[in-house]
């Protein structure tokens, strides 16, 4: 019997075999991003880890036998965790101080109870901001939205192991509801509330409930791997966006995927800070170009501020003040290298 190969982890599909982030594109375009270091996420403002170190995280993770293990793995990469993950790793500190042996997977299993009431708390506030926003539409549209979120109110109070609900489910069967021409606005607001059902990305309680049903390895990768390097369409590629480098953030893994397809604008104001971490991640971007890090990419800054401004319908403007390469001298540097390649 013919034996197959195990799928070759690379940093390239790391994130997707994983974390199941959104499509990022068979493209080569967005290698010069990952290969830099230091940089902040413009959607979240931490650090985001380098796909360098994944390699050795793996490694690592292969020799965690006890929660102990785990922990000290994680102790290093503990100042680039989202809010999310720096709750849950705390949990697992409190919890390895008393119990070093034991599997990070008791430790959620023994909390989950009390986060899975809160967490349908969660859903339940969601739920009654989408229903709000339906009294703005006729009858008919609105009936139809709420008998959805009236089956949802049903599954989360339902205690069913078997029937539990999904956020994606719930996403996916407002697409059926077809709104009148004059409601198509009040619609998309309804849509995006809805994204803010909480994730394993968003709330703690929602992280606690689904990751106690895990392995301690997939615990301790998936609080690493949010922070990893992921490529990041500003235009989703859903709606046109190209896979070319000026259409392309560096993104942690997390605060692309939360993003979906989700409208820039609407995302700010998930996010408010979301400017300023913008330029603090075009400002690291210009450093790593003026360390030679990024040749043959002088426009990126320039592209990128373009494409950001017309996303975020004015929100995010960027300022290029610290860039050594104005707009035409980072044309010239961009066919001065093109150049110097096709001599070779």
């Amino acid at each position: 019997m013919q034996k197959h190969k195990p799928k070759r982890i690379t940093p390239q599909n790391y994130l997707k075999y994983y974390y199941d982030i959104p499509y990022e594109g068979k493209t080569s375009a967005g290698k010069p991003l990952r290969r830099l270091k230091d940089i902040t996420c413009p959607y979240r403002g931490i650090k985001i880890i380098p796909s360098t170190t994944i390699k050795k995280f793996e490694k690592g993770l292969n020799e965690c036998y006890t929660a102990e293990d785990c922990i000290k793995l994680l102790y290093g990469y503990r100042n680039n965790m989202l809010p999310v993950e720096k709750d849950i790793y705390a949990i697992f500190s409190d919890f390895v101080r008393l119990n070093p042996d034991d599997n990070l997977q008791n430790c959620l299993m023994m909390i989950k109870t009390n986060c899975l009431t809160r967490l349908k708390l969660e859903e339940m506030e969601v739920l009654d901001d989408v229903d709000m926003l339906t009294r703005k539409l006729s009858s008919q549209t609105a009936l139809s939205i709420r008998a959805k979120t009236t089956k949802c109110r049903q599954i989360i109070l339902n205690n069913c192991e078997h029937d539990t609900f999904k956020r994606k489910t719930f996403l996916n069967s407002l697409e059926e509801v077809v709104p009148k021409d004059n409601e198509k606005e009040i619609f998309k607001d309804i849509k995006n509330k809805a994204l803010f059902l909480p994730t394993s990305e968003s709330s703690k309680n929602a992280f606690v409930v689904k990751y106690s049903k895990r392995t301690q390895t997939e615990i301790t990768r998936r609080l690493f791997i949010a922070s990893t390097g992921s490529i990041e369409h500003v235009t989703p590629a859903s709606n046109g966006g190209k896979n070319c480098i000026g259409n392309f953030l560096l993104t942690s893994a997390s605060g692309n995927r939360y993003r979906e397809n989700m409208p820039l604008p609407d995302y700010i104001k998930r996010y408010p800070k979301i400017p300023q971490y913008m330029q603090e991640y075009i400002d690291d971007v210009i450093r790593e170009i003026h360390e030679g890090n990024m040749a043959g990419n002088e426009t990126y800054p320039y592209k990128i501020k373009n494409k950001l401004y017309e996303e975020s319908q004015g929100r995010i403007l960027i300022s290029l003040s610290a860039y050594k390469y104005s707009e035409e001298d980072a044309v010239k540097a961009v066919e001065a290298y093109e150049h110097r390649w096709d001599s070779h």
